[in-house]
């Protein structure tokens, strides 16, 4: 179709299509427009709406109640704008906030072109000397991790945190779950300064890629790591294990695993997005006995106290200098999978069948 945009979009449960939309009209003042060049897959976010588990899809979100509310209409299929990790090039502007052939990095979905507003749109402009692949970490994803790093440093100085590195500094630190939150947190965490920073990952590709990052990794299913480390890191007498645990991975055994890491008094930082119950979690054993604390620290808000110094703006620019740093490693190890849109529905099938596996897959859009 002369004109039209291709958008991935999931009409049901297990069906996801590349379908057309109408071009849209003139340009007009104030807006931009760009080409998409990369589009990442968040894979736990995207695959609980293709197999039909988001929470959104039962219950609507009252923004101002902040609870999952029956008389709110809940998402419904088809599901047309998913996604958080785009890139585009701004092919024109009419507006002086954007530059005609820039890059952006933006979060408007799967789909070839995107009409932009500053007024409304958050758009990230990349430096020149990042590579664009990389940018699909920028405008969310990056930010995320960053943000859980933002959250350990407020538990220990409330609203007195500097920088990142104010709740990893110096302390021992275990991510559990070494998919891309993961090792972007892990990533974090030793840019800012970790004595020592351990992942947990049961799945042999992701130990793996772990290592050639140079973390040390363990497997829990070969050895209790919460033996192995609280035997290793002591403090003081009776208080023995990690100073802070990054839970990354949406299971609840994890999150159990990641209390019983910590020393007591300790707070496990969660990353992970949980789509089923917590019957694992055990709340009369470790987090009773040791006085634990579990802060949920996604990117809808950053410490109480902090937000007129840590805003977005400054998380994707804390993003930006990780991916300066270790980008040459993030693009060789942790981007596993560059493939076009057409692509996408035989993908996420595979993926929702466990056929397959990826860690970081990348959608392109080749021009029409």
């Amino acid at each position: 179709m002369p004109g039209a945009e291709r958008v991935l979009v999931v009409n049901r449960p297990g069906q996801a299509v590349v379908c057309t939309e109408p071009a849209n009209p003139p340009l007009p003042e104030g807006s931009f427009d760009v080409r998409t060049v990369y589009s990442g897959l968040s894979a736990g976010t995207e695959l609980s709406f293709f197999k039909g588990t988001h929470p959104l899809l039962k219950a609507g979100w009252d923004a101002e109640l902040g609870l999952f509310a029956p008389w709110r209409t809940p998402t419904d299929y088809p599901v047309r704008r998913w996604g958080y990790m785009q890139v585009g090039r701004v092919t024109e502007s009419r507006t002086a906030a954007v530059a005609a052939g820039s890059y952006l990095a933006m979060t408007y979905g799967h789909r070839a072109g995107y009409r932009g507003d500053p007024l409304v749109d958050r758009a990230v402009p990349l430096p020149e000397d990042l590579d664009p692949l990389l940018g699909i970490y920028v405008a969310h994803m990056g930010p995320i991790c960053a943000n859980g790093l933002l959250h350990a440093a407020a538990e220990l100085h409330g609203a007195d945190v500097r920088t990142l590195a104010d709740g990893v500094r110096g302390r021992r630190v275990v991510i559990t779950g070494s998919g891309v939150v993961g090792l972007l947190t892990a990533l974090f965490a030793r840019q800012h300064g970790a004595q020592e920073v351990v992942l947990i990952e049961a799945t042999e590709a992701r130990r793996k890629v772990g290592e050639a990052f140079g973390f040390t990794v363990l497997d829990p299913d070969a050895e209790d790591p919460a033996v192995l480390l609280k035997t290793r890191w002591r403090h003081g007498p009776g208080d023995r294990g990690a100073d802070v645990v990054f839970q990354c991975r949406g299971q609840a055994a994890s999150l159990a695993l990641a209390l019983r890491l910590l020393r007591p008094q300790g707070a496990v930082i969660d990353l992970a997005f949980y789509q089923s119950g917590a019957d694992a979690v055990r709340l009369g054993e470790e987090f009773h006995h040791n006085g634990l604390a579990v802060r949920c620290a996604q990117i809808g808000r950053v410490p109480r106290g902090l937000a007129h110094l840590w805003n977005r703006e400054r998380l994707s620019a804390e993003t930006i200098s990780l991916l300066r740093a270790e980008g040459a490693d993030i693009s060789h190890h942790m981007i596993t999978d560059v493939l076009p849109i057409e692509r996408a529905p035989e993908l996420l099938t595979a993926l929702a069948r466990r056929d397959r596996h990826v860690l970081q897959a990348v959608f392109t859009f080749r021009a029409e």
